[in-house]
């Protein structure tokens, strides 16, 4: 993989196919692969971009000067700029989608069209904030997400009905699994804390272009449910597209359904 040094660290990314750009935005946790579906699809006829987030995938710790999404967008846009890429089309999947619409706000220019899937561009309900820092602390104390927690966290990413003997589910569960004690401290923790902390967008929804702007929900999303993904829409008065047989991480749950949407939108916007 193709590295780019930014604030310090070396950020490793995918780049496939020729075309209109496509920055696709991953979710907290996951790597490149659960684009996989989207990359072998969309790079057919465009130039699909993944950057890893910081601490996953080949990319190095978190920069020190990371404090808040703002900065990721920061950082998404000084790899465009490496890249002498001056528009792009941006799917932005959970987190992906969080610093996605931050970097389509602060440079409207650079975004040519803006998929948002399975993400909430609010802040984090108090409730779920609060569980979530908890399992950070308990990550912490053990320097490793600990056997029972494994099982706590990896359903939240996928429909309730999954298969958990399934390759999906199973490579998941071993890649959390497979974290080392300095990843999760020094990248994985803090950058959770810096999502689930995040300052709240709504108010800012209008000023995007409804348009050129599409969201998508996993119909059984439980992180991100579809009423966030209802509310978002209406503040940006863009269509919503829900997305069948698919809780959060959609791309991997209902690939030819996400594959159609978004290769239907981009043939119109890109």
């Amino acid at each position: 993989m193709p590295v780019a040094v930014i604030d310090g660290q070396p950020l490793h990314y995918l780049d496939e196919g020729t075309g209109p750009a496509v920055l696709l935005g991953s979710s907290y946790l996951w790597d490149r692969h659960m684009w996989a579906p989207q990359i072998e699809a969309l790079s057919q006829q465009y130039r699909v971009i993944v950057p890893e987030l910081w601490g996953h995938g080949e990319s190095g710790p978190l920069p020190a000067q990371t404090r808040s999404l703002d900065d990721l967008a920061r950082q998404a846009l000084a790899l465009l700029d490496q890249l002498d890429i001056a528009q792009v089309n941006l799917v932005g999947l959970s987190v992906g989608g969080m610093w996605g619409a931050r970097l389509a706000l602060s440079a409207p220019e650079r975004i040519n069209s803006l998929m948002l899937m399975d993400t909430y561009l609010g802040a984090e309900p108090e409730a779920t904030r609060q569980y979530y820092f908890s399992l950070f602390k308990m990550i912490e104390d053990a320097s490793a997400i600990p056997e029972p927690l494994l099982d706590v966290i990896a359903p939240i990413f996928f429909r309730p009905g999954i298969d958990r003997e399934s390759a999906l589910y199973q490579d998941f569960r071993q890649a959390l699994q497979g974290f080392s004690k300095e990843r999760l401290l020094q990248s994985i923790v803090p950058l959770g804390r810096q999502i689930f902390s995040r300052a709240d967008l709504l108010d800012q929804l209008p000023k995007l272009d409804a348009d050129t702007t599409l969201i998508l929900c996993g119909e059984q999303d439980k992180p991100r449910p579809l009423a966030e993904s209802q509310e978002m829409a209406r503040l940006i008065g863009c269509d919503l597209i829900l997305i069948p047989e698919a809780g959060h991480i959609s791309s991997r749950e209902n690939p030819d359904f996400v594959n159609e949407a978004l290769l239907t939108f981009l043939a119109n916007n890109a």
